[in-house]
């Protein structure tokens, strides 16, 4: 069952699928920096209020009040001075007792300080603490004062008010929201971009459009009855049919090839050459153990790059059935066409002659109609046992005189009928093509003259088929047995092709001899089982 139509089209999905991401990504990361950010915020103006409180504590100002060699009243001009350049809160100083010895209001000096946090310091122990006394909450950094002998006289503290702190860090994260939001219209605009971007590369298509095309496409495959096989630029093959590896697994090649280069696969194709020349192979065969395949190679291309090829399969063996089949049929009709021809031809000599009342030029005629008849036919007969055989050569001879050309026939023994009417099928296709061959390369010549000797020795037959016609060239003699091959004009050049494949298959071999203005004789020797 086919999937629903998704509720969200691709574009969308991605464009929120992107921006999610990169907002979640952003808020962590403000999570994260705004964190350590408020850290970093308070370490600095823990560092910054200690910085004060040493400075303060070694001051020979402060230093000198506390061992009363000065006024002590200097000290809260000093710290009052400090505390507005250095913009803390406040700047105290404190004897051993705890006792203020200044304060930012002045009523407070003289009174012990508040918050109880300066027990460490007035131990001789830096230290730095959060708490609140007469001006509130505040970061609070103490630093003991020492005399130049060594000896605690005292305490400083710095305090920072933590509204102040925290207004800081508040005016830290400003900045990381800012960042976050122009990330987000970044990634928004990035990810409107992408969808546009994969939309165009898929044609324009939804994902589960994609999808329907690719089962579409795969039953296509799957149901075709050629074998198909792609292969990619480096020529290892990306794609196979079902009818293709049935072919193969028939052949004998049973492995899985997906992935493997074709030509390590299949020698036969050299389709890396398809590749590197970039021109189509077609219509041409090959045989895997024993299976003719037909195949075309066309290169694959996306603009002007070679991204692969692909090639089709179609198993010989059945067309050339086939076109023997069809090649013995016309052969056939040709034959009793020819003879058709002939005889009416006789009939009207016949009827002429009786109107003419030409009694005894037609008993003349007659009697010697019956007895070339007679002779042909019973030559024939007694050479040749196979009755489809021996009609078909008549017909031939009939064919020949037609065309205005003698063909003869001799054999010097007996051929048996054959142990299957298939034979008789394949030399009807063999002789008949080569009797054609002969009558159509005639040209002009007064004398044309066509042989077919035949004798049978020890379960093989000897053929031969002579005339002195034209004859070929040698250069073009060493072709004319390939498919498309002719002397006689464009679309031709079947005939010897097939006639030499139905040799093969009978495992006979074939020889020509041919010299140019002197004819050409086809000489062929093929097993033949009898009865």
């Amino acid at each position: 069952m086919r999937n629903k139509k998704p509720r969200f089209r691709l574009q969308t999905t991605i464009t929120f699928l992107v921006c999610g991401v990169v907002a979640l990504a952003l808020m962590v990361t403000d999570l994260l920096i705004s964190q350590e950010i408020g850290n970093t915020t308070k370490t600095n103006q823990s560092e910054k209020a200690m910085n004060i409180a040493r400075m303060t504590a070694h001051s020979p100002l402060v230093i000198e009040a506390l061992e009363q060699k000065r006024s002590e009243g200097d000290i809260q001009g000093y710290t009052n001075d400090m505390a507005k350049a250095t913009n803390v809160e406040f700047i105290v100083v404190l004897d051993m007792k705890g006792i203020r010895k200044s304060h930012p209001n002045p009523d407070k000096i003289g009174e012990r300080f508040v918050g109880g946090d300066e027990g460490p310091v007035l131990q001789g122990h830096e230290h730095i603490s959060t708490a609140k006394g007469t001006l509130g909450y505040s970061l609070r950094a103490f630093t003991p004062i020492f005399a130049s002998n060594g000896k605690q006289i005292g305490a400083v503290a710095v305090g920072i008010s933590l509204d102040k702190v925290k207004q800081d860090v508040k005016n830290s994260k400003k900045v990381i929201l800012l960042a976050v939001i122009f990330g987000v219209l970044i990634g928004v605009i990035g990810a409107v971009f992408l969808a546009r971007k994969i939309k165009k590369s898929m044609f324009g298509l939804e994902p589960f459009e994609i999808g329907t095309l690719l089962e579409e496409r795969s039953a296509m495959l799957q149901s075709t009855k050629e074998g198909i096989l792609a292969v990619d630029q480096d020529a290892r093959i990306t794609l196979i049919n079902n009818e293709a590896l049935r072919l193969f697994e028939e052949a004998g090649i049973k492995d899985n090839p997906a992935g493997r280069l074709a030509d390590e696969y299949i020698p036969q194709l050299h389709i890396k050459n398809v590749l590197e020349t970039g021109e189509p192979r077609l219509n041409e065969e090959i045989d895997l153990s024993g299976i003719t395949l037909l195949t075309n190679q066309l290169p694959i291309r996306l603009g002007n790059e070679m991204v692969g090829a692909i090639t089709t399969f179609r198993n010989k063996t059945e067309i050339n059935k086939l076109a023997k089949e069809l090649t013995g049929v016309t052969l056939y009709a040709e034959a009793l066409r020819a003879q058709s021809h002939e005889f009416l031809n006789k009939l009207h000599v016949i009827l002429g002659l009786v109107h003419l009342k030409r009694y005894e030029k037609l008993a003349e005629y007659i009697d010697q109609i019956s007895d070339h008849l007679q002779n042909e036919v019973g030559y024939l007969i007694s050479k040749i046992k196979d009755p489809a055989l021996a009609g078909f050569i008549l017909g031939k001879m009939s064919y020949a005189r037609e065309m205005g050309a003698e063909l003869t026939f001799t054999g010097e023994g007996v051929l048996p009928e054959p142990a299957s009417p298939e034979i008789t099928h394949k030399l009807i296709t063999i002789i008949g093509n080569l009797i054609d061959n002969s009558l159509e390369a005639f040209t002009d010549q007064e004398h044309k003259q066509v042989s077919v000797h035949v004798d049978y020795y020890d379960h093989e037959i000897f053929i031969e088929v002579a005339d002195n016609g034209p004859g070929i060239d040698e250069e073009l003699a060493e072709k004319i047995f390939l498919k498309g091959v002719s002397t006689k004009g464009n679309d031709r050049g079947i005939g010897l092709f097939l006639m030499k494949q139905s040799i093969e298959k009978l495992q006979g071999n074939l020889e020509v001899s041919t010299k140019v203005g002197e004819g050409t004789k086809f000489t062929l020797t093929i097993p033949y089982l009898i009865k």
